[in-house]
């Protein structure tokens, strides 16, 4: 969730200076909710349909700048009895698991076993944060209730089982808890690997173990701090179980907090298992998330949430190969060359070479889970590419987003083209979430999961009969 108001423009918007001193902190504090409850809706309206930012070539439109940014939230209502997203032509969906809390990620387990990261933000702290954080956090935070991303971490990992292979999950148990906003989860031998916010920790597991009691060991320390502005860390193992690679989100939209803030952030990094070595692999990657291996060249991709603030119409998320030492851009550049003004200034003096990404998403859309489809029992359509899980959007007008996608692959590359919708339906006509897809999974079986945190349900998308 990004800024949506600068404190110096609250202030030339009428807000009183008195209310930036020490003296006006309650002042400013208690300005600010009523200020973006009442501009929700308003800002730009995109001039141009997703289509057009997605795809090999997105047109990629001038960046408009305002006072006051779009906020466009799709409040979140849940789904009614009965309610579930719609599946493409050839595929049917069903309700695998719900009741759950805030699922995010999952991971499928050798057995069929299914984990599940019910998890959100970590609380923030006030201690060391100026009252420009103070006042951008209060507002984000009521965007992130609206769009029911803010209740409180369950901070657990769940075990689903389907025993009977049915497609609808009949066994859970939850197989840790006590975690710290845990996402990413990598099961190497009888080592499962859970990427907390703040480190990566391994505990011992057992094939069909559903509960975890042991201690865990903490074998690498990951960004974090009092801000810790896009907290998920996701995490993939090397094909050959030698190494871990981890997602880890910038600290801010772009770099408005000083580069200082973005140490180790933005990047994807790798780390050697047997030595304990990290580095960084790859940098300039605003928000990554998923990321999956490409069976045919063998290369890492990622999908990654880009910046906000340019107007409806930008910056595309993008799905992308990464790199070893590849520059993906950020804060300074946009889609390989496209400037940023706002960015801070580079420690050299020169804006680093970026790499183009090699698919756009179109801009706002979240793109937040990714799989690959080998191994998929879907229909032809979907034999090779990738699915991704869009979340959605909070500051584009119309929204966009809120649902799965595929991108067809060949020869290693995405097809030029526009992806296929897998998943729809997320959105009421009136614009209100009945639930936004995150983490994309496929089973034992080849079927898709997918998880929805507004729902609280994981899907199961499987070929109808």
């Amino acid at each position: 969730m990004q800024p949506l108001v600068e404190p110096t423009d609250l202030n030339r918007a009428g807000m009183p200076a008195a209310a930036f001193s020490r003296r006006g902190q309650r002042l400013a504090l208690t300005s600010v909710l009523p200020l973006v409850i009442a501009i929700s809706g308003c800002g730009d309206m995109a001039t141009q349909p997703v289509a057009a930012g997605t795809g090999l070539r997105p047109n990629l439109v001038a960046p408009q700048s305002s006072l006051i940014p779009t906020v466009n939230i799709a409040p979140a209502i849940g789904w009614p009895s009965g309610g579930m997203p719609i599946a493409a032509a050839g595929l049917q969906v069903n309700a695998f698991a719900s009741g759950l809390d805030h699922p995010r990620w999952l991971a499928s387990l050798p057995n069929g076993d299914l984990l599940v990261a019910e998890s959100n933000a970590p609380p923030k702290s006030k201690e060391g944060q100026s009252l420009k954080d103070r006042l951008l956090g209060w507002v984000s935070g009521w965007v992130m209730e609206r769009a029911g991303a803010a209740v409180p971490s369950a901070n657990r990992i769940t075990l689903l089982r389907d025993s009977d292979g049915d497609g609808v999950a009949d066994f859970r148990s939850i197989l840790l808890e006590g975690l710290k906003s845990p996402f990413g989860m990598v099961l190497l031998g009888h080592d499962l690997y859970i990427a907390n916010t703040d480190a990566i920790v391994k505990f011992e597991y057992r094939s069909g173990d559903t509960r975890i009691t042991g201690p865990g060991i903490k074998v690498l320390e990951l960004p974090a701090g009092a801000i810790n502005h896009h907290w998920t860390k996701n995490l993939i193992a090397s094909p050959d179980g030698k190494r871990l690679f981890v997602s880890v989100g910038s600290n801010s939209n772009v770099g408005e907090r000083g580069l200082a803030a973005e140490v180790g952030r933005a990047a994807i990094w790798e780390y050697v298992i047997e030595t304990g070595e990290s580095r960084v692999f790859a940098s300039g990657l605003r928000n990554p998330n998923g990321m999956a291996w490409e069976p045919h060249s063998g290369a890492l991709w990622t999908v990654v949430n880009e910046r906000d603030e340019l107007g409806s119409d930008l910056v595309p998320d993008y799905l992308t190969s990464v790199r070893d030492g590849g520059f993906y851009g950020w804060p300074y550049s946009y889609f390989g060359h496209q400037v940023d003004v706002r960015a801070p200034a580079s420690p050299t003096g020169q804006l680093p070479q970026a790499t183009v990404p090699d698919y756009a998403l179109g801009p706002h859309t979240a793109s937040l889970g990714l799989a690959s489809s080998a191994g998929t029992s879907l229909p032809a359509p979907y034999a090779n590419g990738m699915f991704i899980g869009q979340h959605g959007s909070w500051n584009r007008k119309p929204h966009s987003g809120y649902k799965v996608i595929f991108v067809p692959f060949a020869a290693g590359r995405p097809v030029d083209g526009q992806p296929i919708d897998v998943l729809s339906g997320f959105l009421s006509d009136d614009g209100r979430a009945f639930g936004r897809p995150v983490g994309v999974a496929l089973d034992k079986r080849g079927g898709l999961l997918v998880a929805d945190d507004v729902g609280n349900v994981i899907w199961r998308v499987s070929s109808q009969p």
